[in-house]
Formats: structure tokens, C-alpha cells, sequence
């Protein structure tokens, strides 16, 4: 109960992080700001501050969902197996990765709003670098989880297969969180020797190629138990 308690507290703060971050440093902005970059990481519109506000909306809703999505994870399971708090949980330390991306784009995008910088080359540190690090490292976690999560049409890896029965939910949690772990291990690699489009590219195809793996390996599995 006390680390359920930690685990929600730290959610909140996460979750209201980049609202505090806009609400402080909105008095110290310009008023006009880089509001849209293009392909070249040049920027392409300018607007007003208030834009700023943007992505700490978008990250309370997320906030929300993934919180109503850990209880109904958590409401799916029988009383009394104790899997129900092993899915919300699971369902908690997927939510905190996620917002702690959008943490970083917020601040990333405040100094680059308060610095007024037209080129994100020019920014000291990678926005995409650690996007793609934070990614890995997420994955990682992830696949360590998987195997752990009990059958549930919220969270995992579901498909017509893999949610056959409970034999084959758990040869695919556990096969698609190796998966997971690999991918993040190579992007975290990548992360250090690419960058720019290319690290993009590669990340993004390594993690659906690893979901699409998974997705094959759920059918074969079934088959095989069918």
C-alpha cells in the first residue's frame, strides 16, 4: 500500500510538472516565441507565449487516461488473485515513462522558447538524443514488466492470439519484453554513434519490427497450443 501510495504521488508530480515549469517561467518569457520547426530543425512560425501551455495540456489528459486505464486494468482481474495490483502498478510505471518524455519536451522547448532559437542545431543538447534515450531506457523497463503482467484487453501485448488463453499470453509477454529489452539496449547504443533523422529512422523501425515479431510469434504460439 505505501509503495502504491509513492508510485501515485510521483505520477501527480510528474504529471503537474510541466504546468508548474510553463506557470513559473511564463512571466520571464518573450512574447513571441518559435511555435512550429520544420524537417531541418528550422523554425517556421513564430507565436504568442501562451503556446507554451500546449504541451502541459497534452500531458494532463495523457495523465488521466493512462490513470483510467490502470484501474480498468486493475478491475479486469478476479478479487482476491492479487494480479490486479501487479497490472495497475505495471500500468502506473508505463504512464510515468510516457509523461516523463513529455517533462523533457517542455523544458527542452522552454529554453529553446526563452532563448528564442531559430535553429535546434544550435541547442547544446540533442532533442533527439534524448528523446530516443529515454525511449531505450523505457523499453527496457517495459520488458522487463511484460512477463509479469496478467491477462487484460488494456495493457501488453494483445492480440486475437496472444489473448487465446493464458498459456500463450504469457510465451508472448515474455517473448515481446526480450524483444523490448533488445531494442532499447541497440537504441541506447545508436542514441551515441547517430543522430538527427537517422537515429529516428532505425529507432522507429526497430520497435515496430519488435512489435511485429511479437504479433507473429502470439499466432504461432496459439497454433501451436490450438
Amino acid at each position: 500500500m505505501k509503495n502504491k501510495k509513492l508510485l501515485t504521488a510521483l505520477y501527480i508530480i510528474l504529471m503537474l510538472l510541466p504546468l508548474i515549469a510553463v506557470v513559473v517561467a511564463y512571466p520571464f518569457l518573450p512574447d513571441k516565441i518559435p511555435a512550429h520547426y520544420g524537417m531541418n530543425n528550422q523554425v517556421t512560425r513564430w507565436g504568442n507565449k501562451s503556446e507554451t501551455f500546449i504541451f502541459p495540456i497534452i500531458t494532463i489528459f495523457f495523465g488521466f487516461f493512462m490513470y483510467i486505464a490502470a484501474r480498468g486494468a486493475a478491475e479486469q482481474e478476479k478479487k482476491g488473485s492479487g494480479s490486479e495490483k501487479n497490472n495497475s502498478t505495471i500500468t502506473f510505471v508505463a504512464g510515468i515513462l510516457s509523461i516523463m518524455v513529455f517533462d523533457i519536451l517542455t523544458f527542452y522547448f522552454l529554453y529553446a522558447d526563452f532563448h528564442q532559437v531559430e535553429n535546434l542545431n544550435d541547442v547544446p543538447f540533442s532533442l533527439t538524443k534524448i528523446s530516443f534515450g529515454v525511449l531505450g531506457i523505457a523499453l527496457i523497463i517495459l520488458g522487463n514488466i511484460m512477463p509479469k503482467l496478467k491477462r487484460n484487453s488494456i495493457i501488453g501485448l494483445r492480440t486475437t492470439w496472444s489473448m487465446k488463453n493464458v498459456v500463450v499470453w504469457k510465451k508472448s509477454q515474455r517473448f515481446c519484453g526480450i524483444l523490448f529489452m533488445l531494442s532499447g539496449i541497440i537504441i541506447l547504443i545508436l542514441c551515441f554513434l547517430l543522430e538527427g533523422t537517422l537515429l529516428t529512422v532505425i529507432s522507429l523501425v526497430l520497435l515496430v519490427s519488435a512489435a511485429i515479431a511479437g504479433s507473429i510469434y502470439s499466432y504461432l504460439a496459439a497454433q501451436k497450443e490450438t
